[in-house]
C-alpha cells in the first residue's frame, strides 16, 4: 500500500472513530426518555447509562493510549471500534435497564481504547509539520456529528424507537475495524518493549473515577459530604500516583511528556476551553427553554451556530496555525470564545435572535480554534513512541473539562432564583480567559516555521534514501 493511500485510510479511520463517539453521546440524549419509558426505569437508572460510560472512558484513556504505544495504534483502534460496535448492538437487544447500564460501561471501555488511537494513528502516519489539517478535519467531523446527532436521533426514535440509534454504529464499526486489521500499520516503536505500569494505571483510574463521579453527582444533589469525600479520594489517589510514577522504572506517563511545560499548557487550555464551552451550553439550554419558552428542537436550532462554526472554523484554524503559530492562534481563539461567553452572559428575556446567534457563533469559532491548536501542539510535540499516551491525556482533558464546567455552573445557578445568565457565565468567561495566561508557553510562529522546514528536510532525505 502506498504511503498516500495509507494516510487517507488512517484519516478515514480517525474521523470515523471520533464521529462515532461524538454521535453516540448526542443520540443517547435524545433516546434516553423513550428508553426510560420502554424499560420502566427510574430517572437515576436512565442517568447511569451516561454516567457509567463516562466513568469507564475517563478512567482508562491514558492506559489505553499506552497500550497503543506498545502494541500499535491500528491494532488497538481495531479492537476498540469493533468492541464499541458490538456493545452498541448488545444495547439494542437489551431486555432491561441493568443490561443497558452494564453494556454502556463495556462500551466505555472499548471507547477508551478507540479514542487515543484516533490521534496516535495520525501521529504515526503524518509528519509532525502536516498534522494540522488532519486534526482540523477530525474536529470538523466532530462538530458535524454534534449538529446532526439530535436531528438523526429524533428521526430514528420517532420512526423506529430508541433501539434504532444503537444499531446506527454497528456497520461503520465493523467496516472500519476490519480495514484497520487488514492494513499493516507502521512498525512499532521502542515503547513496545517497555513494561506496562499497571499499578500506576490503577491509581490514576481511582483518581479519575472519583473525580468524574463527584463532578457528575453535583448537578443532581449539589455539594454534599459525599462530594467532599470524593475529592479527598481524588487527592489521596493522585498523590499516590505521583509518588509511584517518580519511583517506577517504566512510568505510565513518560518523563518527556509529563515534564514538558508545553504539554502542561496545552492540556490546561483544553480543560479551560471545554469547561467554558459545555458549561455555557448547559446554562444556555436552560435560558432558551425556561426564559424564552422554546422547545428542545427550537433550542437546538438556536445553538446550531456553535456546531456550524466548529465545522467551518477548524480547517481555517489549520491554515492560521501554520502561518501564525500556536501561540497567536490560541490567543485569538481564547479571546473569541471569551467574548462569546460574555455576550451570552448579557442575555435576558428581551434578547432577540441576533445577539443570541452572535454569542453562539463566537463561542463555536473560538472553541474550534483552541481545540484544533492545542490538540495539534500536543500531538506534534509528543515523541512518536508516546503519541498514544499523549492522545489519552488530550481525551481525558476533553472529558474532565466539560464535566467540571457543568458542575461549576450548577453550583452557581443554585445560588440564584430562576435562570440568571450573568453570574455563571461571567465565571465561565474567567475560566476561558485562563488560556491567555497559558498561550505564551505554546510555540510561536518561528517555532512552527522551523518544524515545517525540518519536515521538508526529513522528507527530502527520505526521498533521497528511497
Amino acid at each position: 500500500m502506498t504511503s498516500r493511500l495509507h494516510r487517507r485510510l488512517t484519516l478515514a479511520n480517525s474521523v470515523t472513530g471520533a464521529v462515532m463517539v461524538a454521535l453516540d453521546g448526542t443520540l443517547l440524549i435524545v433516546a434516553r426518555p423513550a428508553l426510560q419509558r420502554d424499560l420502566h426505569a427510574t430517572f437515576a437508572q436512565a442517568q447511569w447509562t451516561s454516567t457509567g460510560y463516562l466513568i469507564a472512558v475517563a478512567s482508562l484513556l491514558v492506559f489505553a493510549g499506552r497500550l497503543g504505544d506498545r502494541h500499535g495504534h491500528q491494532r488497538v483502534f481495531a479492537v476498540g471500534i469493533l468492541g464499541f460496535g458490538a456493545a452498541s448492538a448488545g444495547i439494542a437487544f437489551a431486555s432491561g435497564i441493568g443490561w443497558v447500564i452494564g453494556l454502556r460501561v463495556v462500551q466505555g471501555v472499548f471507547g477508551a481504547l478507540l479514542q487515543p488511537a484516533t490521534l496516535g494513528m495520525l501521529r504515526a502516519a503524518y509528519p509532525a509539520d502536516r498534522l494540522g489539517m488532519p486534526i482540523a478535519l477530525r474536529t470538523s467531523a466532530i462538530g458535524l456529528a454534534a449538529a446532526a446527532g439530535p436531528v438523526v436521533g429524533g428521526a430514528l426514535v420517532t420512526a423506529l424507537g430508541w433501539r434504532a440509534v444503537f444499531f446506527l454504529n454497528v456497520v461503520p464499526a465493523l467496516v472500519m475495524g476490519v480495514l484497520a486489521l487488514a492494513v499493516r500499520g507502521p512498525a512499532r516503536s521502542s515503547a513496545a518493549s517497555a513494561g506496562l505500569d499497571v499499578p500506576g494505571a490503577c491509581l490514576l483510574a481511582v483518581a479519575l473515577v472519583s473525580l468524574v463521579h463527584t463532578l457528575v453527582g453535583i448537578p443532581q444533589t449539589g455539594w454534599t459530604a459525599a462530594s467532599t469525600l470524593g475529592l479527598i479520594v481524588v487527592m489521596a489517589a493522585g498523590a499516590a500516583f505521583v509518588r509511584h510514577e517518580r519511583r517506577t522504572a517504566n512510568p505510565l506517563l513518560p518523563s518527556d511528556v509529563v515534564g514538558s511545560a508545553t504539554v502542561h499548557a496545552a492540556l490546561g487550555i483544553l480543560v479551560a476551553a471545554s469547561a467554558a464551552m459545555l458549561g455555557s451550553l448547559f446554562v444556555a439550554s436552560y435560558y432558551l427553554q425556561e426564559v424564552l419558552g422554546l422547545d428542545p428542537l427550537q433550542s437546538s436550532l438556536r445553538a446550531l451556530p456553535v456546531a456550524m462554526m466548529m465545522v467551518l472554523g477548524a480547517p481555517v484554524t489549520a491554515v492560521l496555525l501554520r502561518r501564525q503559530g500556536a501561540r497567536r492562534t490560541t490567543l485569538a481563539g481564547t479571546l473569541t470564545q471569551t467574548a462569546g461567553v460574555l455576550l451570552l452572559s448579557r442575555l435576558d428575556e428581551t434578547s432577540t435572535t441576533v445577539p443570541i446567534g452572535i454569542g453562539f457563533l463566537l463561542l463555536g469559532a473560538g472553541f474550534a480554534m483552541v481545540m484544533v491548536t492545542a490538540t495539534a501542539v500536543l500531538v506534534q510535540h509528543a515523541p512518536a513512541e508516546s503519541a498514544g499516551v499523549t492522545g489519552g491525556l488530550q481525551q481525558t482533558a476533553m472529558n474532565v473539562g466539560p464535566t467540571l464546567g457543568v458542575a461549576a455552573t450548577t453550583l452557581l445557578m443554585a445560588r440564584t432564583s430562576g435562570v440568571v445568565m450573568g453570574p455563571p457565565l461571567t465565571a465561565l468567561a474567567a475560566v476561558s480567559a485562563l488560556g491567555v495566561l497559558l498561550a505564551p508557553r505554546l510555540p510561536g510562529a518561528s517555532g512552527s516555521a522551523a518544524r515545517v522546514r525540518q519536515g521538508a528536510v526529513n522528507k527530502r532525505g527520505a526521498d533521497t534514501g528511497s
